[in-house]
């Protein structure tokens, strides 16, 4: 028993110990990248490369992946021995594979790794990638080896500055300090000779960062800035690129030019630039296929150059760097959005309440259009139904100008045979000779007053305000129904200050108002006896109007109309037809002034006009009116 318990048990240890082991197909083995970095983080470009060739690879799928990251430059391991460096390598490897490929990033990366291969992982795939073409034309790869490379055409950088900005002839040259500042300053001195004819180079080498900056706050005109990279100042300390550049793009009083594209967007002008992460993405490509097997000799790829001229527009306006001058069909960035983009929906609302607007406006302007054409009607109906209301007045005055003219023209007659008969006789002496002639022209200048009076009252007329005396108004108003008042025998009591009432108005529209007035009074009080027919017209004067009052001794108005006075075809006469005193009220309306009717305690009615006062105004000759 205790032998078979002891197999049993044993079985089910083996069990699970298979159950736990880890399946080799569920978890692939993790390959090891040893990624060789020339410059420690602060070099914009050499950043942002190793980032997104990390980034990339990742995203490749290609199973699990290590990297070991090291700074090989002379920004790593700074004043160590090269033999302190090569065994911190080895070091990092003793307790886990060998490294399954060697990335190398930039030149300095690219000779560390060919010098020390022996020493490091020789049967390593090597990817020399970001590596100047010019250095592997020096040094030819080898079988185990690959590339993606770049043309590092500095020259070009000179063109598109000139031209951008054909005026300039100093070119400012950022290098840095230390062992980098001079390797480029010798490689760029011998590439910029053949531009030394037309440009002065200067060099911001072996400069502290504040000696950098104010330099280049009081550059000279027509001067530009290249920036190839800062990496240490005079002092040995490193400085970012992406602060350096910043603080550059902030002081100087010159544009400024890169060779990459790191740098556009950040106050680079722009050019021909060299594209960061599509050579990061052509090495995590290249890399990939290393990884999957891929032999380097098989993998040559053509040397990656600058690409598709791109400028920044804010760059260009800042400048003053007319478009025109950029090269064909290049590409321009961060271009301020247009109103239309930035505020589409903001501007279709603006467009929408424009258009309602405009629609409202054109309705106002149809509406005051029309309402203009029929003010217009209304006023020329107003002078058609006044001329005819006037001639109705005349008609029923006419035996009154009869009587008017009758006694002066009878006058004159008998004077006239007067003066015959003392003709004849011999009786003529100068005094009664004069005496005669003085009332025959009297009474005609009366007969000629009588006749303008009436011919006034008949003219056809449209509405003409001046500066009238409201008190002679009315006082010619009662001359004209001053007879036919004596012919029925009906007293006329006036009420009127000595001063004159200027207002503006019409003086024979007014006068026809007053005269309907009048005569209405007057037909009020046919009936009543004689003793009580009276007519009381006055003028109660106050500071910004002035009411005048037509009051009759009459029976008053009908209860049956109160309140339909000046209804049009509203009458209480047998033979009238109702339209005096609507005219009335429109002329009355059309001064600006009020008129109302109402029953008098004692007896009869009154109708009172209010009309504004105008004192200001000055009554031209001829205006006065006549009494």
């Amino acid at each position: 028993m205790p032998s078979v318990c002891n197999r049993f048990q044993w079985a089910v240890l083996a069990g699970c110990l298979l159950l736990g082991a880890p399946s080799s197909e569920a978890q692939p083995p993790v390959r090891q990248v040893l990624l060789l970095q020339s410059f420690a983080r602060g070099n914009a470009a050499v950043d942002q490369f190793t980032t997104n060739f990390r980034v990339e690879l990742d995203q490749r799928g290609e199973g699990r992946v290590n990297v070991v990251q090291v700074v090989v430059g002379p920004t790593g391991f700074v004043n160590a021995p090269e033999q302190a460096v090569i065994d911190y390598i080895r070091s990092t490897f003793v307790n886990r594979p060998k490294p399954d490929l060697i990335v190398t990033i930039a030149g300095p990366a690219a000779v560390f790794a060919r010098k020390n291969r022996q020493q490091l992982f020789p049967e390593t795939p090597i990817l020399f990638a970001s590596v100047d073409q010019k250095y592997l034309a020096d040094e030819p790869l080898g079988d185990n080896e690959t590339a993606v490379a770049v043309v590092n055409d500095f020259p070009r950088v000179i063109e598109n500055v000139l031209q951008l900005l054909p005026q300039t002839r100093q070119i400012f040259v950022v290098v840095g300090s230390g062992q980098i500042g001079q390797f480029w300053r010798r490689e760029l001195e011998n590439e910029f000779r053949r531009f030394h004819d037309q440009l002065r180079f200067d060099w911001f080498d072996q400069l502290s960062v504040q000696e950098t900056l104010r330099r280049s706050a009081s550059l000279p005109a027509n001067s530009a800035i290249v920036y190839v990279i800062f990496s240490t100042d005079r002092a040995g300390v490193a400085f970012a690129d992406e602060r350096m550049f910043a603080e550059l793009h902030a002081t100087a009083n010159a544009p400024l030019f890169a060779p990459i594209s790191v740098y556009l967007g950040a106050g680079a002008v722009g050019g021909s630039l060299l594209s960061i992460p599509d050579l990061s993405r052509d090495a995590a490509d290249v890399a990939g296929r290393l990884l999957n097997g891929a032999a380097p000799s098989s993998i040559r790829l053509p040397s990656r150059a600058a690409g598709q001229p791109t400028f920044d527009w804010r760059e260009l306006q800042r400048w003053g760097i007319p478009e025109s001058r950029l090269p064909p069909g290049s590409i321009v960035r961060y271009r301020a959005p247009s109103l239309w983009q930035e505020y589409r929906g903001t501007v279709l609302t603006a467009v929408g309440v424009l258009a309602v607007q405009a629609l409202l406006i054109v309705g106002l302007l149809y509406q005051r259009r029309a309402r203009r054409k029929a003010e217009m009607e209304s006023r020329r109906n107003l002078a058609l139904a006044a001329d005819a209301s006037r001639r109705q007045t005349m008609s029923a005055l006419t035996s009154s100008i009869a009587h008017e003219l009758g006694q002066p023209l009878s006058s004159m007659m008998y004077n006239a045979q007067a003066l015959q008969m003392m003709i004849t006789a011999d009786r003529v002496t100068p005094d009664t000779l004069g005496e005669i002639a003085s009332d025959i022209q009297s009474q005609g200048v009366q007969a000629m007053q009588i006749i303008d009076r009436h011919r006034k009252m008949l003219r056809s007329r449209q509405l003409d305000k001046k500066a009238i005396d409201l008190h002679a108004v009315i006082s010619e108003s009662i001359a004209l129904v001053g007879h036919d008042m004596r012919a029925r025998q009906i007293e006329v009591a006036v009420s009127l200050s000595s001063n004159p009432c200027v207002i503006s108005g019409d003086q024979v529209l007014l006068q026809q108002v007053f005269v309907n007035l009048l005569m209405n009074a007057m037909d009020a009080i046919a009936d009543t006896p004689q003793a009580r027919r009276r007519v009381t017209i006055s003028a109660d004067v106050s500071a910004a109007d002035v009411a005048v009052s037509v009051r009759d001794t009459g029976t008053g108005l009908p209860k049956h109309i109160d309140g339909t006075f000046f209804t049009p075809f509203v009458t209480t006469k047998a033979n009238g037809i109702g339209i005096g005193l609507t005219i009335a009220r429109t002329i009355v309306d059309a001064h600006g002034g009020t008129i109302d009717a109402h029953n008098n305690p004692e007896g009869g009615a009154t109708f009172r006009v209010t009309l504004r006062r105008s004192d200001t105004l000055e009554i031209q000759p001829g205006q006065e009116g006549a009494a």
